[in-house]
């Protein structure tokens, strides 16, 4: 529709899937909403809706109503997010250490010194500490949600835990009741306590699982710098970039940030672009050339006229296509909440419908039995089973990939690694080292090697990124510096310096005609097949005779051949995108076996070239290490960095390689499938479990045989289950 705007809004107060999906019911019910989704993993709201219809505190109104809320109001509410998801995190490890440090002594009582004087008093204060000091927001948060018709997770957790409280107070406080009619009374305050010590540790490993990937907006803003150099009638005065306009004159020195994108009026300069662009080297820029905000000044110093300030600039795009494909729907939505909608209003139904079967079947006599009954099932149907059956086999997994030096950010990643069928590369870092070398050279003579001095004379006094890597390869060659007569840096070509009389020079082929030196056949053969390669060339020569060409060019990783091969032998397809030139991509392409290569590509590029793959039906993890992979890496259904990359990219991908080994990859997808497997074998005995276990609890065998499972033998049940999926987890560790 016309006239609507879309924004991204934090989210606050949400602990499960289901949630996402209240906040998003509580908004689409409101006037002016066009439409609303709600990441859980990066807890962002993305709504496109009508101003003039509806506004943002207005939403946030709504959405506090369903239990929940917005960030509207502050000037930074990405970091707000952020503080308010630190203090949760905080909250959640207190409460888990310290249920834990209760349960255990009160696990002890129950199982252990049950006989010992007033141990059921001491169960009851334990159990009743546990669950008001750290197991409070289970009750606040699942009775209100129930309340309103959605109940969760929480909601579950507090009823059990509630008529397990309640069911072993009456016994403590009045035994008698069960005793006269011949029963034992007994207490299950270790089944309450236990279960929210349960529950509180899987919160917290998705907690720490899904951290908030917000820094990595955080970090791509803080490369603009906060201020600029701002040229206003010949005087420079220091401004605040905010306050910068387009037209605005500003001055650039050495080692700066470029603070805006603009066209550069005076001055020249190299400009190392690789965080947007991915180049190696530096890039020469000089007037009328365009500088881009963010990127970073070498040793020149020149004036720029801006024409992109804030959004506009390309790194501004960046962040806000980063901000959008974060905040885009999970491909795959946690399994345990979306059923939890079902499976607690049904657990609670059966409950119920117990205790009124019991009373139909047997009248009043049988309330004990009724209620013994309805208890259980509630207490055999705990979600502990249910709630460790995913985090338990996600941790164990995630331990194994640490081992492996892998590491992965949250179960999203984990979950959809073995679906991947299509691996999207990157050239510079990922496949090659990301650093230019020499990797071949040619003398015109062997006599020509006594010319080596001058050389490195002139690369030593060269500011040109190509001198640092011919320097490096000069190093064990015994060649000194020396002092020339004359020293001159010439814009664009390369460096001259004059000794007794002749003029030696460095540079590309520019400097080459300017000293109008001719190149043999062989030498032309020669550069023809570099050029190839896609390497760039380096003429030394002195006056109008060459002496030597060396190719520079950034090598592949000695392990890319093997990574490439073991990935194909999985079935993977493989693609290669790159902002080198084409002739260098392809020729990384040709050397490593991969059919679809692509360069000179920006990265709004890469990012369409993976949406162009994904409504192919095509399952895409993208691997990069570069500010300029992170458009593309965020829209990737499984997006990876390399460890030696910037942080940026670490901070977007949901896996790391630590190592930059890019054959971790082919071990990441054996351990993701393992994992899945291990979740879905930890669920399907979970379901089994209660599938057999409610019947019993609720007495289905006790009119055949008399057998009737009473609250303390259900959670003996309840607690075996749940060691049954940890130990099936852990089997993992054993794998290799």
């Amino acid at each position: 529709m016309k006239n609507s705007k879309t924004q991204i809004v934090p989210v606050l107060g949400m602990g499960c899937a289901g949630c996402a999906s209240n906040v998003e019911r509580a908004l689409q019910k409101l006037p002016g909403i066009e439409s609303a989704s709600v990441n859980f993993a990066s807890n962002n709201l993305t709504v496109t809706y009508h101003p003039t219809k509806i506004n943002l505190p207005e939403m946030q109104s709504a959405v506090q109503a369903a239990g929940y809320d917005l960030i509207v109001e502050e000037e930074n509410p990405l970091k707000a997010k952020e503080e308010a998801e630190r203090k949760r995190y905080a909250r959640i490890k207190r409460d888990t250490i310290g249920t834990w440090m209760l349960a255990i002594p009160l696990v002890l009582l129950a199982m252990v010194f049950m006989h010992l004087p007033y141990a059921n008093w001491m169960e009851m204060v334990l159990a009743l500490a546990i669950m008001i000091f750290f197991g409070r927001t289970f009750y606040i948060n699942g009775f209100c949600h129930a309340l309103r018709g959605n109940p969760n997770m929480d909601t579950l957790v507090a009823l059990s835990t509630s008529i397990a409280f309640l069911f072993s107070l009456f016994n403590t406080v009045y035994p008698e009741f069960w005793t006269s009619k011949g029963l034992e009374a007994h207490v299950y305050y270790e089944a309450a306590g236990v279960i929210i010590a349960f529950v509180l540790a899987g919160k917290l490993l998705e907690e720490k699982a899904k951290h908030s990937t917000s820094s990595a907006i955080q970090s791509l803003m803080g490369l603009q710098p906060k201020t600029a150099r701002k040229v206003t009638d010949g005087v420079e005065n220091e401004v605040e970039i905010s306050t910068l306009i387009t037209g605005d004159i500003l001055n650039i020195r050495p080692g700066e940030k470029i603070p805006v994108d603009g066209i550069i009026l005076s001055g020249s300069s190299s400009v190392d672009e690789s965080l947007l662009s991915g180049e190696a080297f530096p890039v020469l820029k000089l007037p009328g050339n365009k500088a881009m905000a963010g990127t970073i000044n070498q040793k020149g110093s020149f004036t720029m006229e801006a024409t992109g300030v804030g959004q506009a600039t390309v790194l501004g795009q960046i962040v806000r296509m980063v901000q959008e494909a974060q905040g885009s729907k999970a491909p795959v939505q946690r399994l345990v909440d979306k059923i939890s909608r079902v499976f607690v209003p049904v657990v609670v139904g059966l409950a119920a419908l117990t205790f009124i079967l019991w009373l139909v079947i047997g009248g009043t006599s049988y309330f004990s039995y009724a209620l013994l009954s309805a208890v259980s099932v509630l207490v055999i149907a705990c979600p502990c089973a249910l709630g460790l059956a995913t985090p338990t086999a996600l941790m164990v997994g995630m331990g194994k990939a640490a081992e492996q030096h892998i590491l992965i950010k949250d179960a999203y990643a984990l979950e959809n690694m073995c679906k991947v069928d299509t691996v999207v590369l990157d050239k510079t870092g990922t496949l090659t080292q990301g650093k230019p070398q020499v990797v071949d050279s040619y003398w015109m003579s062997e006599a020509n090697v006594a010319y080596l001095d001058y050389l490195y004379t002139a690369e030593s006094m060269s500011e040109h990124p190509m001198a640092a890597a011919i320097l490096e390869w000069m190093e064990d060659s015994g060649a000194s510096i020396i002092k020339p007569e004359s020293f001159e840096s010439i814009t664009g070509y390369g460096v001259r310096l004059e000794m007794g009389g002749l003029n030696y020079w460095v540079g590309n082929q520019g400097l080459l005609e300017r000293f109008e030196a001719t190149i043999q056949e062989e030498v032309k053969r020669r550069l023809e097949r570099w050029k190839k390669n896609g390497y760039s060339v380096t003429y030394y020569g002195v006056e109008s005779v060459l002496l030597a060409v060396m190719a520079v060019a950034d090598r592949i990783k000695p392990t890319s051949l093997q990574a490439v091969d073991s990935l194909k032998n999985v079935n993977l397809d493989i693609h290669l995108l790159s902002g080198d030139s084409e002739e260098s991509a392809q020729s990384v392409a040709t050397a490593l076996g991969i059919n679809h290569c692509k360069g000179g590509v920006l990265p709004q590029d890469k990012e369409n070239y993976i949406k162009a793959l994904q409504p192919m039906g095509k399952v895409v993890a993208m691997v990069g290490d570069g500010i300029n992979d992170s458009q593309a890496l965020a829209r990737a259904n499984v997006s990876i960095a390399m460890g030696k990359g910037t942080d940026i990219a670490m901070d977007v991908a949901q896996i790391t390689l630590i190592t930059s080994d890019l054959s971790l990859l082919t071990k990441a997808i054996y351990i993701s499938k393992r994992t899945v497997r291990l979740i879905w074998e930890n669920l399907f005995w979970a379901f089994i479990f209660n599938l057999i276990g409610i019947p019993l609890a609720a007495g289905i065998l006790y009119p055949v045989n008399g057998l009737l499972l009473n609250p303390m033998m259900a959670s003996a049940a309840m607690a075996f289950s749940s060691v049954a999926v940890v130990a099936n987890s852990l089997r993992l560790k054993l794998i290799r």
